[in-house]
């Protein structure tokens, strides 16, 4: 007779049962013939994942930033993008497709499928008002493709740029409903902000702060790429043959303009004839290849703009070599995106996978007139022209943080006037779209001319999937999408557009469309400048529907059709929370318009941290603070970083230096611009405070180094730098503000923690 099991035994069993029974094999006449397998789920008590419509297909969206309908080759552009290209021929090319002409907006459209006010995202984050329509915030009232296809059945991933999470939510202490894992999306890889340094991205997975790969070559649109294939096969593996929703928005070509040198050096030479010369190029082969109707007219360039014969040799060389760099850097983000259409394709995934792909998320950027090799000295307005054109050479690469001249932005947005910021014109608004689906659009190569815009995208998706989104969301009743799905455009190449009526604002730069008619404003502020031209607003009308790049003006002949327009802007605006209009941009930046981390208090802490504090994480330092650092210094000679705010770019940063206490300010990346201050004497080996200020005294900003409560050094400032920028603590990024050996306790050198005064104000 058998003993009786023990405990332990008996506990052994049960494992072994329970995990047999997770070992479930398929059986083959399932395999072979589908219909045989079982119709209701096995399980009646565990919760049930949400199941997609049968044959619903994965989903590919893709946007791209700040590039211009004249851009790429995919619609007549000078820049060769051949996986665009590819997936055109094997899809349909959107040639009145628009955007709102800034970032954020867009991309709030782009995800909720609402106008933009009606979420709130009325202007860019940075510049965010507290009214309705314009506080940045998404309401819960807006579920995201993210959300609303993960409600049915879908797994999703947003890989790239997020600049829809207001600014001061974006700290390692959230919240975190509106970061990208809170807007519906099971996976995020990428950055939270406006843009990103190729070379030295301050990531985030999902909620948390991490570093790039260490690789001596890395950049971040093929890190990008890696992640968003990383996931894909992850999800093919562990995805139960669920479909995806896979978001990925690279920040390519948003400034800084940055690539590999050897994609720089494939475009030496080809833009030395200039912009006036490229933009006419360009029109020609887009009537040849028929993305612009024949009788489309070429607008002429805008005095503000100046041609390219105006400009010196060397100036000529200096933004011919801007335009190098854009092409590259638009011509590599096109190699990435080959991979991901690569991985598809070897997976046998892309036949039933919807790839939308939206090239850039308003017009190219025409916000600096000359162009520049580093984008923060821009912001402080520092006329750095003639240093930039003997540093040529550094575009594009890591010593450089280059943004390209108006010039060129005007000639990638050909053949439309003006270009990012300005609403009002399809150099803001217009951008090209491309639409693939091999299983359902048979129609492959051709183009479609419908008036859409980006509100549309959502709804499309939804068609596709064949859902009709959820009323109610999280308890919340979900407000109106504002879209109309463009499916029909597929098998019907000459419907009319079931687009009728569009409204567009950004910064006072308005229009309305309505039925092939648009009534739109005369830009009063140029993008590049913080003056106004004008006193009030000029009116301009088009018959878009005949003139397709807004050419002519026909307000003078048409007044009462314009007065019409106008009253219509007024009654479609007004429920969607775009009234008043507020053109409003300088007061924008000033300080206690929006939430802040730091509200209500003027001193704080801050600890040595693995990771930098993001920009809204770290309280705004411009006049009136002090920063004192308490410090251990552990032998004679230490080197380290103690803070930093900012890299070689701009910002300032205390460091002990070879034993001495060190004040580094910079104005820019230029040599000239640093503005240092170091101790006489060596620290002795023990605890210090190191202490820096800036305070005004009368028209001057005066930098003050003290150590130990004594004053080390003191100089005045010719300008103040450009204070948004990450700032580390006992550490310093991949582009070092000044170059040490060592960090933090490597260095001799440990950092206690920083205190941080703002002087009452």
């Amino acid at each position: 007779m058998r003993d009786r099991p023990t405990a332990a035994r008996m506990l052994r069993r049960a494992v072994i049962a329970a995990l047999a029974g997770t070992m479930i094999v398929q059986p083959a006449a399932w395999a072979a013939n589908p219909a045989t397998a079982p119709a209701a789920p096995r399980w009646q008590h565990y919760p049930l994942p949400p199941v997609a419509p049968q044959g619903a297909p994965n989903i590919l969206l893709v946007m791209t930033d700040d590039v211009g309908f004249g851009a790429a080759s995919t619609f007549g552009g000078p820049i060769p993008t051949p996986n665009l290209d590819r997936l055109a021929q094997m899809g349909l090319r959107y040639t009145q497709f628009h955007t709102t002409a800034m970032c954020s907006p867009t991309r709030a459209a782009l995800l909720t499928g609402r106008n933009h006010h009606a979420v709130n995202n009325g202007a860019i984050a940075d510049l965010s008002l507290d009214r309705d329509g314009y506080t940045s915030v998404l309401p819960p009232s807006a579920a995201t493709i993210g959300a609303t296809l993960k409600r049915h059945g879908y797994q999703t991933a947003w890989i790239g740029k997020n600049h829809n999470t207001p600014d001061w939510e974006t700290t390692a202490m959230g919240p975190f409903d509106r970061w990208p894992n809170g807007l519906g999306f099971d996976y995020f890889y990428g950055f939270n902000r406006s843009y990103a340094n190729q070379f030295s991205p301050v990531l985030v997975e999902n909620r948390n702060p991490v570093d790039p790969p260490d690789q001596p070559d890395y950049i971040l649109d093929r890190d990008l790429t890696d992640r968003a294939i990383g996931w894909l096969r992850q999800q093919e593996s562990l995805g139960a043959g669920r479909p995806f929703l896979l978001y990925y928005a690279p920040g390519t070509a948003h400034a800084p303009i940055q690539a590999p040198r050897e994609w720089i050096d494939r475009f030496r030479g080809k833009f030395d004839k200039g912009w006036d010369a490229a933009r006419k190029n360009t029109y020609d082969t887009q009537r040849r290849m028929g993305v612009i109707p024949a009788n489309a007219r070429l607008t002429p360039r805008p005095p503000q703009i100046p041609a390219w014969s105006s400009l010196s040799p060397d100036q000529q060389r200096f933004n011919a070599r801007l335009m190098e760099a854009y092409a590259g850097m638009l011509a590599y983000s096109d190699n990435q995106f080959g991979r991901l259409l690569d991985e598809l394709e070897r997976t046998n995934r892309l036949e039933n996978t919807l790839v939308i792909f939206i090239e850039g998320d308003n017009g190219a950027a025409t916000e600096s007139l000359d162009g520049a090799i580093n984008q923060l000295a821009m912001f402080v307005q520092a006329d750095m022209k003639d240093s930039d054109i003997a540093q040529t050479d550094l575009i594009g690469g890591k010593d450089a943080m280059a943004v390209v001249s108006v010039g060129w932005a005007w000639a990638l947005n050909t053949p439309f006037q003006w270009g990012k910021q300005v609403a009002s014109h399809f150099g803001g608004t217009r951008n090209g779209m491309v639409m693939a689906w091999p299983r359902r659009i048979p129609q492959t190569g051709e183009i479609r001319s419908q008036f859409h815009h980006v509100v549309d995208i959502a709804p499309t998706i939804y068609e596709a999937v064949g859902i009709t989104p959820d009323p109610v969301v999280d308890g919340v009743e979900q407000q109106p999408i504002d879209g109309v799905s463009m499916l029909y455009t597929v098998t019907a190449k000459d419907a009319p557009s079931q687009r009728r009526t569009q409204y567009f604002e950004i910064l006072g730069n308005r229009a309305i469309y309505s039925d092939g008619w648009m009534a739109v404003t005369t830009p009063r502020r140029m993008p590049w400048s913080a003056d106004y031209l004008t006193a009030g607003y000029d009116w301009e009308l088009y018959h878009v529907a005949a003139d397709y790049s807004q050419a002519v003006n026909l307000a003078a002949k048409e007044p009462a059709r314009l007065d019409a327009m106008k009253k219509l802007f007024e009654t479609v605006a007004g429920p969607a929370h775009v009234l008043p209009v507020d053109d409003s941009f300088l007061p924008r930046f000033g300080a206690g318009l929006r939430p802040g981390v730091f509200d209500g208090r003027d001193r704080f802490t801050f600890y040595p941290n693995a990771h930098p504090f993001p920009v809204t994480a770290f309280p705004s330092l411009t006049t009136g603070w002090t920063v004192t650092a308490a410090v251990d210094v552990t032998g004679t000679g230490a080197s380290a970083p103690v803070i930093v705010r900012g890299d070689r770019f701009a910002g300032w940063g205390l460091f002990v230096d070879g034993g001495r206490a060190r004040l580094v300010y910079r104005l820019s990346h230029l040599d000239k611009d640093v503005i240092a201050l170091t101790s006489e004497q060596p620290l002795a080996p023990g605890a210090h405070t190191i202490g820096v200020s800036v305070e005004r005294v009368e028209t001057r900003h005066r930098l003050t180094l003290t150590v130990d409560g004594v004053v080390a050094g003191a100089t005045d400032l010719p300008r103040l730098t450009f204070p948004g920028t990450e700032t580390y603590i006992g550490r310093q990024g991949g582009i070092p503000l000044l170059p040490l050996a060592a960090n933090g306790d490597a260095g001799g050198v440990r950092i206690d923690r920083v205190e941080v005064s703002l002087g009452g104000r």
